[in-house]
C-alpha cells in the first residue's frame, strides 16, 4: 500500500520567526488531516530546530533540502546526516533542479546524498525532470531514466521517494497535464521495478489541481515549492479530496 507524501519545499525562505508564525496558522489547519497521508516540510537549515520545536506534538514530518555523503570533513556549505538527526529531521532532498543547475550537481553526486541519507535512516526524496528544451528534443524519456538508474543505484526502493519534477513546470505557474505527469510516474514505477514505490509529482502544483493530480493512479503525493509558503493554501493541499 503506497502511501502518500505530501511534501513543502521552503527553499531560502522563512526565518525562524516567520516560521514559527506560519506553523500556528498552518497546524491547526491539518490538526483532523487524515491519517492515509505523510505531511512533510522542508525549511531552511536555519529553521530546522524551529519547526522541530513547533511541530512536536503534531504528525508534521521534517524534510531538510539537500545532505551530505560525509558525516563530517571540509565540506564548507554542507550538513551531515548526523546533524540532520539531531533535530529530529526523517526525510532529505536530493537532486533538485536547483542545485543541479546551480551547483552542477551530478548524478553520482546525488547517488551518494541518497545513499548517504539511508545509510543514517533518513528517507531521500530523490527529484528527476527534464527541461523544456530536452521534452522538445523528444528526449523526456531517456534523460529522466538516466537520472532515475544513476541516483537510485545501490538504493533500497522501500526506503526512498521519487520526485517528478518537469524542470519547465517548476515556478513557472505551468503545470504539467495531469495524465502525462501520471504516465511519466508510472514509467519511473516501470523502470525501478518496484509496485510499491512511492512517487511524487512536483511543478506549480497548487490549491486548485491538487485534487486531480491525486486521483492518477501513478502519483502518491506532491513535493510543493511557492504555494506551501501559504500556510492555508499549503493545509489545503495536505487536506486533498480524491476526485
Amino acid at each position: 500500500m503506497r502511501k502518500p507524501v505530501i511534501a513543502g519545499n521552503w527553499k531560502m525562505h522563512m526565518t525562524c520567526a516567520e516560521a514559527r508564525e506560519y506553523l500556528s496558522v498552518f497546524l491547526p489547519l491539518v490538526a483532523h488531516t487524515p491519517q492515509d497521508r505523510n505531511l512533510v516540510i522542508a525549511p531552511p537549515f536555519t529553521a530546522l530546530s524551529t519547526v522541530a520545536e513547533s511541530a512536536r506534538d503534531s504528525h508534521l514530518r521534517l524534510s531538510s533540502q539537500n545532505v551530505h555523503w560525509e558525516d563530517k570533513g571540509a565540506f564548507t556549505a554542507e550538513v551531515s546526516p548526523l546533524m540532520l538527526l539531531e533535530h529530529k529531521v526523517c526525510y532529505s532532498i536530493v537532486g533538485h533542479s536547483e542545485p543541479r543547475k546551480y551547483y552542477s550537481e551530478s548524478d553520482e553526486q546525488i547517488n551518494r546524498r541518497a545513499r548517504s541519507a539511508q545509510t543514517h535512516g533518513l528517507i531521500p526524496i530523490v527529484c528527476v525532470g527534464e527541461s523544456d528544451e530536452q521534452r522538445e528534443r523528444g528526449e523526456a524519456e531517456r534523460v529522466i531514466r538516466r537520472q532515475v538508474e544513476q541516483g537510485l543505484e545501490g538504493i533500497d526502493s522501500a526506503k526512498v521517494v521519487i520526485a517528478y519534477e518537469p524542470i519547465w513546470a517548476i515556478g513557472t505557474g505551468k503545470t504539467c497535464e495531469s495524465k502525462e505527469a501520471n504516465r511519466i510516474c508510472g514509467l519511473i514505477r516501470d523502470w525501478v521495478g518496484f509496485s510499491d514505490l512511492i512517487i511524487q509529482y512536483g511543478g506549480s502544483v497548487k490549491p486548485g489541481n491538487i485534487d486531480e493530480l491525486m486521483s492518477m493512479s501513478d502519483i502518491d503525493g506532491v513535493l510543493v515549492g511557492g504555494a506551501s509558503l501559504d500556510p492555508k493554501g499549503f493545509a489545503r493541499i495536505a487536506n486533498f479530496e480524491y476526485c
